[in-house]
């Protein structure tokens, strides 16, 4: 008989641990996902950062035997939101004193 409880008390520690474990995979499941997403996040980001550093970046080449660095084109619409915030406060080149 003693035997039977032994079983009986091995199979219901089992079962315990059995749980434990599979709450335990699961979670860590779910962390192994939330990282994978983290990771290409991560690349994305980096791959911004290498390609706005590649497009800033001057070239340089050579004219006349001599390296220069080329100028890259500017469009016509100047975008005021890359200036800084104070551009505007020195006096304006077409204005005089008393505007």
């Amino acid at each position: 008989m003693q035997e039977r409880q032994w079983i009986t008390a091995r199979r219901s520690e089992l079962d315990a641990l059995t749980e434990e474990l599979a709450k335990q995979l699961q979670e860590d499941q779910v962390e192994r996902d939330e990282l994978a997403i983290a990771e290409r996040v991560l690349n994305r980001l980096a791959e911004q950062v290498q390609a706005d550093a590649e497009a800033v970046s001057p070239v340089s080449t050579r004219v006349a035997g001599r390296a220069v660095l080329l100028i890259p084109h500017r469009s016509d619409a100047a975008d005021e939101g890359a200036l800084p915030g104070d551009w505007h406060s020195g006096p304006h080149p077409h204005q005089t004193r008393d505007q």
